[in-house]
């Protein structure tokens, strides 16, 4: 056998959803790794920025205070004590300059290059670039004009608050190249797993369109691939059963109408012998018509199945008294029981009521019934009763012989169609009653349930009961 070819070779890059997945898993680790630097960043250099800002406004709170209860001499002693109390010395930037731009008081030699355009807007903050100690440094600023014409200006020099943003930069930087190369490594890892876990399935099926029809896939885990594994092999189960049923009713259709077919072109041939006389012509040609309409009776129960399994009737379903419908049919039956030999008996309620077709479920009874008589006639009794089931709220009609029941091996079989228990097929038959009734009552919304009742065999139709 040739070896089964994927189909359409290596899936191409764009149309791989395994590429896309680890795609997305990568720029999902991305964003993340982004958004998390972002609060790192702003819980670190943003808690110094807003530390800082809030030592210049109270060190300008303290001036102001100092300029309005002492005036001019008072703001340059309050100056000269903010510069000289030993706190924050190397960052502080305290000056006072007056209406020409002359420095009155401060510990910066020039103000012109940092004095801000408009120095009367109140909290306002700005960043300058200045000389200090001959480097060139970043200044946070906040200046307000007073009432003579002078500016104060209260600073802090950002040399540490630069070095501490520098630091920060630098490590998230490097965090992000070694976020980038994992997300890149698992993107990788991820894509082949995916791969791997989808190549075994179509490499399954493409066993399974070859014809290896007993392929299936192995599963591995609770994850979701092997839950999916898992019902792909149950679909698999039902598809090679119903193969099998294919194949078992093709061979048993073959059977069946090979030997009515055969008889009937015996007879024909008989016929057209001169020496034949009329009253065997014409009995030849009554049983000719017999084996026909036997044919006939088959395709008819064929198309039956069919139309019940398509729902074609299931708009003719209408409140219906199942007890009564029982009754009657246990009567129907009684004398030909009793030509076999057999006591047929009835036992259940006054009404059980279903929703359902009168017709179909009698026929499926009396399929039943007739079954009963046929196959259980050497235990010389067949029950039939009627039960509601109050724990799932069904009714339940059941037919019981007291014969020799069936092999366990064949209980699973007997819905099939064509199947048999009577292999040598001596019995009258076609093996199509079970099947038949499987149907009608799968119409019904119910189950059929057969079981050894030991002695003898039970077949159990459960219908939903009509509040």
């Amino acid at each position: 056998m040739a070896r089964p070819r994927l189909s359409r070779g290596r899936l191409s890059l764009r149309g791989s959803i395994a590429v896309r997945l680890a795609v997305g898993y990568g720029l999902l680790v991305a964003a993340a790794m982004a958004t998390l630097s972002a609060i790192v960043y702003v819980g670190t250099v943003g808690v110094f920025e807003r530390s800082i800002d809030n030592e210049i406004l109270a060190a300008r709170a303290r001036l102001s205070a100092a300029w309005r209860d002492g005036g001019h001499a008072a703001l340059v002693r309050e100056i000269d004590t903010q510069l000289h109390d030993l706190i924050d010395s190397d960052t502080e930037v305290v000056g006072l300059v007056d209406r020409a731009g002359q420095q009155v008081a401060g510990n910066l030699r020039r103000w012109g290059d940092v004095l801000p355009s408009d120095g009367t807007a109140p909290g306002r903050l700005e960043v300058a670039r200045v000389t200090r100690a001959g480097a060139t440094v970043s200044v946070r600023l906040a200046a307000i004009r007073l009432e003579d014409g002078s500016r104060l200006v209260v600073g802090r020099d950002l040399a540490e608050l630069d070095a501490i943003r520098s630091v920060v930069e630098r490590a998230l930087l490097l965090s992000a190249a070694v976020s980038i190369l994992l997300a890149f490594f698992g993107a990788l890892l991820f894509r082949a797993r995916l791969e791997a876990r989808i190549g075994e399935i179509r490499r399954t099926t493409a066993r399974i369109a070859a014809g290896e029809l007993s392929s299936r896939i192995g599963v591995q885990g609770e994850d979701e691939f092997a839950h999916l594994g898992e019902d792909i092999n149950r679909m698999l189960d039902r598809i090679e059963a119903l193969m099998e049923g294919v194949r078992h009713v093709s061979n048993s259709i073959a059977h069946d109408l090979r030997t009515p077919l055969g008889r009937v072109r015996n007879r024909l041939d008989r016929a057209l012998q001169a020496s034949v006389d009329p009253a065997a012509l014409v009995c030849d040609a009554r049983l000719a018509i017999e084996d026909i309409d036997g044919v006939i009776s088959l395709f008819d129960k064929l198309l039956q199945i069919a139309a019940l399994e398509a729902g074609v009737r299931a708009g003719s379903l209408e409140a219906l008294d199942l007890a009564a419908i029982a009754q009657d049919m246990t009567e129907l039956y009684e004398v030909a029981a009793e030509e076999q030999g057999v006591t047929l008996r009835y036992a259940g309620p006054a009404a059980a009521p279903v929703r359902g077709d009168r017709d179909l479920l009698a026929n499926a009874l009396a399929s039943l019934i007739d079954n009963a008589i046929k196959y259980g006639r050497s235990g010389g009794r067949v029950d039939v009763r009627v039960d509601a089931d109050a724990q799932d709220g069904a009714t339940v009609l059941a037919v019981r012989d007291y014969g020799p029941g069936v092999p366990a091996q064949d209980m699973d079989k007997l819905t099939r169609r064509f199947y048999r228990v009577d292999q040598s097929r001596n019995l009258p038959g076609n093996g199509l009653g079970l099947a038949i009734v499987t149907a009608i009552v799968q119409l019904h919304g119910g189950t059929l349930l057969l079981r050894d009742a030991a002695p003898g065999f039970e077949a159990c139709m459960r219908l939903p009961t009509e509040r």
